[in-house]
């Protein structure tokens, strides 16, 4: 059985987390500011901030922001429902915009122009979250080109892209964003085992996101509230927050995989080289690369269109595990969901989103696949067809 993606944990990788579980510090020691130093240094941004998920990555970057109750968060249709939650999370509203058919990233005319009759109808967002899908990134520099023009904020959700590059410069620098958010779940390019990240150039963002993530606490003293001289006053809570923190086992976890990041990566695309070159003669869609930055390849997609191959996505999907290709599908237009559903939100909302739900299929890969693994994905998927 071969799965879409796995984590790749070595013998130096074991050895970071015990020699942790051997410290005198295993949740707020020092591994975790040292990690967050190696993650932004390494994608040119100023801070770094890890809590223990990147949905709490989402949800402390829209606090930081001020999202809250009449406020609403653009998002994409075709992502993870976190990308949309951490809106509701601040009571906040939410919508989506189309994908494009080639990248399957959020479709920038039709962002500009929901933006133009939002700006009429005095509904503007307050702030736009574009999803780096399969860690190709959006054309982020348009993007940001539209926030100042209508005065939105953007949040990058680049769960599936460390490691990418846009405009010869790592996904994350936040050349074109306020904050850029990265998970570490086992599947994503490194691994916390679970983990997230928001980096950002803003040292007023960074500190809010701080508080945030650690029950809204600092004992920062140009921060705290003064208090009588003969008291003794530590920490201060100066808002509500939440317990978002990463360990320091997890932070060393990622210490290490940061090591192998470009190995990583490397490999992630060696593989979707060879399956462009199998795969090219076949009655299905592979992937779009856009001219603008290389991605990660966090997921490699093919669409299978019934009219072109004679072959519906859901046999495809069944077929191929059952021949121990364990595939999967990423994903569902987050509006179908019944919980948006009741929102108001219709089938029909996002017909390119709905196309792609109704086709798209990620085949295994990740870096530690075998050349008989990869082989073995080329020749079941090619017998298929």
């Amino acid at each position: 059985m071969i799965n879409y993606g796995r984590q790749d944990i070595n013998q130096a990788d074991v050895d970071s987390v015990i020699e942790i579980l051997n410290s005198d510090f295993l949740t707020q020691g020092p591994q975790v500011p040292i990690f967050e130093k190696k993650v932004a240094s390494k994608v040119g941004a100023r801070f770094g901030v890890a809590v223990n998920s990147g949905t709490s990555a989402l949800h402390i970057a829209c606090l930081a922001l001020g999202v809250g109750e009449g406020d609403v968060v653009w998002t994409t249709a075709t992502t993870f429902v976190a990308s949309a939650n951490c809106a509701l999370y601040c009571g906040a509203d939410v919508d989506f915009i189309d994908i494009n058919p080639d990248t399957y990233n959020m479709d920038i005319d039709a962002l500009a122009s929901k933006l133009a009759v939002a700006r009429e109808s005095g509904k503007l967002p307050k702030v736009v979250i574009p999803v780096h899908m399969c860690g190709q990134s959006c054309d982020m520099e348009v993007i940001h080109d539209l926030g100042q023009k209508y005065g939105f904020r953007i949040i990058e959700d680049a769960a599936h892209a460390l490691g990418s590059t846009y405009h010869d410069n790592y996904v994350g620098s936040c050349r074109y964003s306020d904050i850029t958010i990265f998970s570490f779940h086992p599947v994503k390019i490194i691994t916390t085992s679970e983990g997230g990240m928001a980096v950002t150039n803003s040292q007023e963002l960074a500190k809010l996101m701080q508080q945030f993530r650690s029950h809204g606490i600092t004992s920062d003293l140009e921060l705290m509230s003064e208090r009588p001289n003969d008291q003794v006053w530590n920490y201060q809570q100066l808002r509500l927050g939440f317990n978002y923190r990463m360990t320091d086992i997890q932070a060393a976890l990622g210490l290490s995989q940061m090591g192998r990041l470009e190995a990583f990566v490397a490999g992630r695309r060696a593989i979707a080289r060879r399956y462009d070159e199998a795969f090219s003669e076949l009655p299905i869609k592979l992937p779009f690369q856009d001219g603008n930055g290389q991605s990660s390849y966090h997921l490699y997609i093919i669409r299978v269109d019934i009219q072109e191959s004679g072959h519906g996505q859901k046999a495809v999907y069944e077929n191929l595990h059952r021949a121990g290709i364990i595939v999967n599908l990423h994903y569902i237009p987050v509006y179908r969901h019944p919980f948006f559903e009741q929102m108001g939100f219709k089938e029909g909302y996002c017909p390119e989103a709905e196309k792609y739900f109704s086709e798209a299929l990620s085949i295994p890969i990740y870096p530690s696949m075998t050349d008989v693994q990869v082989e073995e994905v080329v020749e079941k998927v090619s017998a298929l067809f």
